[in-house]
């Protein structure tokens, strides 16, 4: 029966890759649970037993690599290597984020000691890159850090990071798309809002209706459709034009630089100094989405850390100079908070500087939003070839050897949101999605080198439990008492205290279960531990409301979970078991230690 119906199921991704159009509700739920009312609801009395089965269960590398990513029948194109990632890395994160954030953190939070908050900062994104380097290294698929959890932590974990990760990419293509909107109306010497559409009759907020948003959407998808190597090819001239442009803020800028600016230098002290370091953090973010591309690099264990790293180690140096040459030129309490590189070059007579730095801002804003078009739809396709999104999804394009489905289709979400609205509630929202992903990776890394199912003994396996859960819950202290404590730093030296003697008790007591075949993050465990303690304490910096949006927003992941991923994962892991794929689960491996 079950081989049966993985005929019929390979059938129909067949067929619909054949006429490309034309859809049915089978090819959207194809699995054995939602072919009746009856089978549905046979599948909802099985949910206990199924979710018992599901939560703790575990793929592996093999069918991740193999069987999880052929279902998509056709493989991408490799035609990256690692100069095309250095270009696609420094255009992922190098977008609008250091012309405005370096504005706030100056004046209110840092002064001129703003520098080293972005080395701060930078340090704890290229914590995170390292982490994320060894997992894209041994794991080279289009589902980047949703591929190593589901690995790793097991499919629940995966699934509600992945919703996390889909909502994270659709808001910030959003948000880039409506800023470009902004900086192109500054270019024509316009206001920000010119180009948009005021409709009094919707509500505040969403009344500002931005058709140009909706249009350079559409023509990056277009690009991003149709060849791979020519988006690559594409990012690197505008990315190149970019860097080109803060090379003129440096050299322009340091020529009217005045050393006196620079006292004094910490005005706010070592807090204000961290608080910018919070904030600024999000100027780095978007290297993630160059590890879906994996399966589309020539050489992974060359190319992806040469890439991931390399672009990472430059833009955290042009950051911290751009900052640097932007308090040498101006007091850092004369600093404006919406455009400070702008009003920095007039307060020094260049005011048509400010046509160069829009234009910069603008190309950087291009290149960030091709890069997120291109990675939403690989860690789509992914979700989609687990079943935890419909198999529909997961098809590549025969002839371009790129997504083409599911990039129209997230494509068109960020399309509908950027149209109607101002994303000012859904900012901090997005900020939490990201810090939960990039807090899950290091954990995932930790447990994939200290943990192998069936090997290790029941005794290290609850000792590593334990030593997470006290990383966690300490980074979680430090986050709190950060939060709540304006006066003191008792609370946060305790509990960074437990944090240090709990990743040197787990460096001294557990042996690593597991090496890297190619490349691997160093210092374990404290590199993982210590990226797993900043996100988590960078997480204290943002509002209670958006927890509690967050928290909602979970929730109605758990509901979807329950009533339709659960069961379409359950269906999906049988057909690939079927197929003689090997899946791991740690209640039984668990069970098989204790009988041996």
């Amino acid at each position: 029966m079950i081989n049966s119906n993985n005929e019929n199921v390979d059938q129909r991704h067949s067929t619909l890759t054949k006429r490309g159009c034309g859809c049915s509700k089978k090819d959207f739920l194809p699995e054995e649970s939602f072919t009746s009312w009856g089978s549905y609801g046979q599948a909802l009395l099985e949910t206990k037993a199924r979710l018992k089965n599901r939560v703790l269960s575990r793929s592996s590398d093999q069918s991740e690599l193999h069987k999880v990513r052929d279902s998509s029948q056709h493989q991408m194109k490799k035609s990256l290597n690692w100069f095309d990632l250095i270009w696609l890395g420094i255009g992922a994160v190098m977008g609008a984020g250091v012309f405005v954030l370096t504005g706030e953190a100056t004046k209110s939070l840092a002064g001129p000691a703003v520098l080293l908050s972005y080395a701060i900062s930078g340090l704890s994104a290229l914590l995170s890159v390292l982490c994320y380097t060894e997992f894209s290294v041994e794991l080279p698929v289009a589902g980047g850090s949703f591929a190593y959890l589901r690995v790793e932590l097991g499919d629940f974990v995966a699934f509600i990071a992945a919703g996390n990760i889909l909502f994270e990419y659709i808001v910030v293509g959003a948000s880039v798309a409506r800023s470009w909107t902004s900086y192109f109306a500054t270019l024509c010497n316009h206001q920000p809002d010119d180009f948009r559409i005021n409709v009094s009759s919707l509500s505040e907020g969403y009344n500002h209706l931005d058709p140009v948003a909706v249009v350079v959407t559409l023509l990056i998808c277009a690009c991003a459709c149709v060849s791979m190597k020519g988006s690559s090819r594409f990012n690197s001239i505008l990315t190149i034009l970019h860097v080109a442009v803060m090379v003129f803020v440096l050299v322009v800028g340091l020529s009217q630089a005045n050393v006196a600016n620079f006292s004094p230098f910490a005005p706010f002290g070592a807090r204000g100094v961290l608080k910018a370091s919070a904030m600024l953090f999000f100027a780095y973010v978007g290297f993630d989405g160059i590890t879906t591309l994996g399966e589309e690099i020539k050489n992974p264990g060359r190319d992806i850390p040469v890439g991931l790293i390399g672009s990472m180690v430059v833009v955290i140096i042009t950051y911290c100079l751009l900052a640097a040459t932007l308090c040498l030129m101006q007091p850092f309490n004369q600093v404006d908070v919406n455009a400070p590189f702008t009003i920095a070059f007039q307060a020094v007579g260049m005011n048509w500087a400010k046509f160069i730095v829009a234009f910069g801002a603008l190309k950087g804003m291009t290149t960030v939003l091709l890069a997120n078009i291109i990675a939403q739809a690989r860690y789509f396709t992914h979700i989609a070839r687990t079943h935890m999104a419909p198999p529909f999804f997961s098809v590549i394009n025969e002839k371009t050897g790129t997504p083409v489905t599911a990039t129209v289709v997230m494509t068109v979400a960020n399309c509908i949101i950027a149209f109607f609205t101002s994303l000012d509630i859904l900012a901090n929202l997005v900020s939490i999605a990201t810090l939960f992903v990039y807090s899950l990776v290091p954990v995932a890394l930790l447990v994939r080198r200290y943990y192998v199912s069936g090997e290790t003994p029941d005794k290290d396996r609850n000792k590593l439990i334990m030593f997470l859960v006290l990383i966690i819950l300490s980074s979680i202290g430090s986050g709190v008492f950060w939060a709540i404590s304006e006066h003191t730093w008792l609370g946060c030296i305790i509990c960074a205290g437990v944090w240090f003697f709990t990743t040197l008790g787990l460096h001294l007591t557990l042996k690593e279960a597991r090496q890297p075949k190619v490349w691997g993050t160093p210092l374990m465990p404290w590199l993982p531990s210590a990226s797993i303690a900043i996100n988590v304490f960078i997480m204290g910096s943002i509002d209670g409301a958006s927890f509690v949006r967050f928290s909602v927003c979970s929730a109605i992941l758990l509901i979807y979970y329950l009533l339709v991923g659960l069961h379409a994962t359950y269906d999906g892991a049988k057909e690939i078991e079927s197929k003689g794929t090997n899946t791991t689960d740690i209640e039984a491996s668990a069970r098989t230690n204790a009988n041996k």
